[in-house]
């Protein structure tokens, strides 16, 4: 489909921007008002920035969503201070738009649009790069081995072994604060490493599992430094099942991509939040009439192109006095709302949760509008018994008209435990009600920050305690089937749980010594190789004379052999289930 003819976003505010658009031959013809009202009604295009937006970026394309097929023609954009602004349109991946990219950036003026959008842009506030301080942690709970020196990251400690009815997979881990490098990591359910990726000095990894992308299994993490003001800036990565880079993913519009959420759609774009202080006065709250708020953003990106394909910005639809974010008497920015979850519905909806508004927001992909809240003090359910949710993360669409949500409960405390939550809604009779709570039952566990409760094949529940070391795997009882914890003060922003397949890169890593007088001490490892189940250790007297000497099964990351030869040249070959080579290190000196 193409745009109807005569398309027109015109800005009426002073100073304001005009955005024209049309479809069709290059030089547009003039249609009936009733022939556009048809064809927007049959092909709804959402226009981002999205209506009421009061703070977009200076940076801004302009963004026209639609269904398969649609194309955009001939869009004039002028401003009355800045003039005509060049650009070129670019087409989505997907088929389903194009966004124009002006040349050059707008200035902080409003405009306004008689067609489907209207929006201010904002001043922006560059935050200080000031990041969390570092907490010391123990150093006896890292992890070190002879045949990696460098993978230095924090230990795994499982307190309850998985029992029967936990789900299948490996754990996905990205562990910062405390001691040992922060980073990206994989685990058995035995705590045992397969594979860990240090991120770059003065980094942090959030948000590390497993993704479909092209049909295929990746990695997906956020890296990049996390403010003291409370939020990330940085980009996601993609990496496939040999370990390598294959994309990376950023925000758009001029932002950068805060580390709560990325969420990739079986059509190749993703979800991904971003935080944008601007400069606003907040006397009206009791703040400072050149005060600094903190607005969340959430896009739609295009992962082929970059292109932003949606925006939606809570301060142009969340009212200030929902926050339960004290307004600071300073400089320092007011985080009013704080997005940190974004979830696809199955009705052209996004479910949002905002830490600091206790809520949960159904939010209309076509106009921005709130469909519903539920928690925070406009909740649009009437609450039962346990329902109620503080500071909370990680809410998510479940089967059955149930939500699922990690409460927090803490910071400051409103409760004496952390709970996963399964609410069921019943929106037509504007009530909620408690399925089931998930509560450490060996422990008190109250997270002051981050976590995500994670259901599971079989109807088990993965919850990962965020500001707290702590995992518990639940079954549909509430009763522990897995437990385990992270070295002293190490944080993981959530934990997941995946089966997980890879070809590891390079070859094995060795290391040998003597072991008495005919004997030598091997001990191997292969990062990230998961399909290893046996060690073949080849040894002689030099490295043209090697011969088989000792066969052991991996055991742990880093597998440690008694071989009855004195070498002292060894060399070690990987073995699949069937006998079959996998890799060979080099040949190393005893």
């Amino acid at each position: 489909m193409r745009l109807a003819p005569v398309l027109t976003l015109l800005a009426v505010a002073a100073g304001a921007t005009t955005v024209g658009a049309c479809g069709g031959a290059s030089t547009a013809t003039a249609v009936s008002s009733d022939t556009v009202a048809r064809a927007a009604a049959a092909n709804p295009i959402t226009v981002s920035p999205l209506p009421g937006t009061p703070d977009a970026s200076t940076r801004t394309q302009v963004s026209f969503l639609g269904g398969a097929g649609t194309q955009v023609a001939d869009v004039t954009v002028t401003g009355s201070s800045s003039g005509k602004h060049t650009g070129t349109l670019r087409a989505y991946s997907t088929g389903t738009g194009e966004s124009f990219v002006p040349s050059h950036s707008f200035s902080p003026v409003s405009s306004s649009a008689a067609f489907s959008t209207s929006f201010t842009v904002a001043h922006q506030y560059s935050p200080s790069q000031t990041q969390f301080p570092l907490n010391p942690g123990n150093a006896k709970e890292v992890q070190r081995y002879a045949t990696a020196p460098s993978l230095t990251p924090s230990t795994v400690r499982i307190t309850t072994a998985a029992k029967p009815g936990a789900a299948p997979g490996d754990l996905f881990l990205a562990p910062y604060q405390g001691k040992g490098k922060p980073g990206v990591m994989i685990t058995d359910q035995a705590g045992n490493l397969i594979w860990f990726r240090a991120v770059p000095a003065n980094d942090t990894a959030t948000n590390f599992r497993v993704q479909q992308y092209q049909g295929k299994p990746i990695l997906t993490w956020w890296q990049g430094r996390v403010l003291a003001v409370g939020f990330g800036q940085g980009e996601y990565v993609l990496y496939n099942d040999e370990y390598k880079k294959i994309g990376t993913i950023r925000a758009g519009n001029g932002y950068r991509a805060d580390l709560h959420e990325m969420r990739i759609e079986p059509d190749g774009t993703a979800w991904i939040d971003m935080f944008d202080p601007i400069r606003m006065n907040l006397s009206s709250r009791h703040g400072l009439s050149n005060g600094i708020l903190t607005d969340s953003v959430v896009q739609k990106v295009d992962i082929k192109t970059g292109l932003v394909m949606w925006e939606w910005h809570a301060l142009g639809h969340i009212a200030l006095g929902e926050s339960h974010n004290a307004v600071p008497r300073s400089s320092y920015p007011w985080d009013f709302v704080h997005v940190n979850s974004i979830d696809t519905g199955s009705s052209g909806d996004v479910l949002l949760s905002a830490r600091n508004t206790w809520a949960i927001y159904d939010v209309d992909m076509h106009s921005g509008a709130i469909n519903w809240r539920l928690g925070g003090s406009h909740s649009s359910f009437k609450a039962g018994s346990g329902t109620h949710f503080y500071w909370q993360h990680d809410a998510e669409f479940q089967p059955g008209g149930i939500v699922s949500v990690f409460d927090n409960g803490s910071s400051p405390p409103k409760e004496k435990q952390s709970r996963g939550l399964l609410l069921k809604l019943d929106v037509a009779g504007h009530s909620v009600s408690l399925v089931r709570q998930f509560v450490n039952p060996s422990r008190t566990l109250l997270a002051s920050s981050q976590g995500n409760t994670l259901g599971l094949p079989g109807g088990a529940w993965l919850m990962g305690y965020g500001g707290l070391p702590n995992f518990t795997e639940y079954d549909s009882a509430g009763d522990v089937l897995l437990d385990g914890t992270l070295g002293k003060n190490v944080q993981d922003f959530r934990t997941y749980l995946s089966p997980w397949s890879a070809t590891a890169p390079g070859s094995p890593s060795v290391a040998a010594k003597p072991s008495g007088s005919a004997a030598m001490s091997v001990s191997v490892s292969w990062n990230g190789a998961t399909e290893v189940r046996t060690w073949r250790v080849l040894a002689g007297s030099s490295p043209s004379t090697l011969s088989a000497a000792a066969n052991a099964p991996k055991a742990g990351f880093q597998t440690t052999i008694t071989v009855p030869s004195a070498g002292p040249y060894v060399e070690v070959q990987a073995l699949d289930a069937s006998g079959s080579v996998l890799g060979t290190s080099s040949v190393v000196k005893g």
